[in-house]
């Protein structure tokens, strides 16, 4: 029987559909290390592998297990480059550092990839991505990124696509216009997760799940992570908890704020042949994005609605199958076999933060939906920066991110008052 996660609602179809979840034991009582790390997902557990790799004692613990949060239950889609578009990093960094940041998108993308393959794990990759527009007006834009990502980011892979190839991609006319991208695809990230959990313990990492980091401080020239299992003393520690901070460290949770993100897996779909006939992921163009693609066994996973309080809703299915009709009304019956959600940690201008949040204390996280294959890279470049490699962390850490406003009481009221007036503009 699948594991029924008591932080984020639903039984995943990534869960239902994986081999094995192998456990890991709580810790029992207190202990000694070079580097503790909070936080069982993608950065953690590729901090975890890479130092191990490289000699360096490290205890990693999650409050839940690994895979509970964003890493295990996300909706699998690679993307290219950061959140925001080249030409929309340029206006605010400028190309030389725009173009940077490409570049690490890029070498995450990479990564990620060589370490599944190297390792033998089966992420059920599958290239493509289509980024479909609803607003007519956008239309320069869309060809305009296009010809940007080729001559000034060296990015060959995407085109652009008419409202007669848009629809026969889709299968689908909902859309007016988009962009393929061959350069990218999509992955089932529970099994990737599984995977690197396993190759992190193989290369001697200690691994706890089920111990809930409660305060983390400093004493008698240490950094002391306590928890509700007994204390761990280390040197260094990495908070990789993205938007499940809850309470545990300030800085963190004034900068990284947690929306709640909800997917549904239809039946398999044999006979809709016209749905995504090349199994392309799509994305589109609404600012509370629509998100969907085709599992291995042909069934539609579809994310789409957004909430923005810690609530879980009692009728996800109903929601996201509504939403599906939108786009493809000949599945308004459609059966939902599995509907779930989690939390997606945020940054005000959508990019990731990453900062020294006390001394020998550093904290990553915020990717804002775009973190699969940016938080397995920084996972590892957090590892390189430790161990005294050139590491493009800073990169990230360099980028102004700004608290939330309204404090700890009244940032949730302000942001859904925000992302409401955008849900309201996706509409015209």
């Amino acid at each position: 029987m699948a594991w029924q996660s008591p932080i984020s609602p639903g039984i995943s179809w990534y869960e239902a559909n994986i081999p094995e979840r192998p456990d890991y034991p709580a810790l029992s009582g207190s202990t000694e290390t070079d580097v503790a790390i909070v936080g069982g997902g993608f950065t953690g557990l590729q901090a975890a592998y890479n130092l191990a790799l490289k000699g360096v004692r490290v205890t990693l613990i999650d409050a839940w297990r690994f895979g509970d949060g964003a890493s295990g239950r996300n909706g699998g889609q690679l993307g290219t480059g950061q959140r925001w578009s080249p030409e929309e990093m340029e206006d605010t960094l400028g190309l030389e550092r725009s173009k940077a940041l490409f570049d690490l998108a890029e070498n995450a993308k990479a990564y990620l990839l060589d370490f599944a393959s190297g390792k033998g794990i089966d992420i059920e990759y599958v290239p493509g991505q289509l980024n479909v527009c609803h607003k007519k007006g956008l239309e320069k834009e869309y060809r305009d990124s296009v010809e940007i990502a080729a001559s000034r980011y060296g990015y060959h892979h995407q085109s652009f696509m008419g409202r007669d190839e848009t629809v026969a991609r889709l299968g689908s006319e909902r859309y007016l216009f988009g962009i393929r991208d061959t350069g990218t695809g999509h992955i089932q990230p529970m099994k990737l997760l599984v995977g690197l959990a396993r190759q992190a313990a193989l290369a001697g990492a200690v691994l706890h799940e089920k111990t809930k980091a409660v305060k983390i401080a400093q004493g008698g020239g240490r950094i002391l992570v306590e928890t509700d299992q007994g204390t761990i003393r280390c040197e260094r520690a990495l908070i990789a908890c993205n938007g499940y901070i809850g309470d545990l460290e300030p800085v963190t949770a004034r900068h990284v704020m947690p929306i709640r993100s909800f997917i549904g897996a239809t039946r398999v779909l044999a006979d809709f042949p016209d749905v995504l006939p090349g199994g392309e992921a799509v994305a589109d163009s609404r600012f509370v994005v629509r998100y969907f693609r085709k599992s291995q066994d042909g069934r539609l996973l579809f994310g789409g609605r957004e909430a923005y309080t810690a609530d879980n809703p009692r009728d996800i299915s109903d929601h996201i199958r509504r939403q599906i009709t939108e786009i493809y009304p000949a599945l308004q019956d459609i059966e939902m076999t599995h509907a779930w959600g989690g939390s997606v940690g945020i940054t005000l201008p959508r990019q990731p933060f990453v900062r020294e949040v006390m001394p020998g204390v550093t904290s990553i996280g915020g990717y804002s939906g775009h973190g699969v294959m940016l938080s397995n890279y920084c996972g590892k470049l957090y590892a390189d920066l430790v161990t005294g490699n050139r590491s493009d962390l800073d990169l990230f850490r360099d980028l102004n991110i700004p608290a939330f406003p309204g404090g700890t009481r009244f940032r949730s009221v302000l942001l859904f008052l925000a992302l409401s007036w955008y849900a309201l503009r996706d509409k015209f």
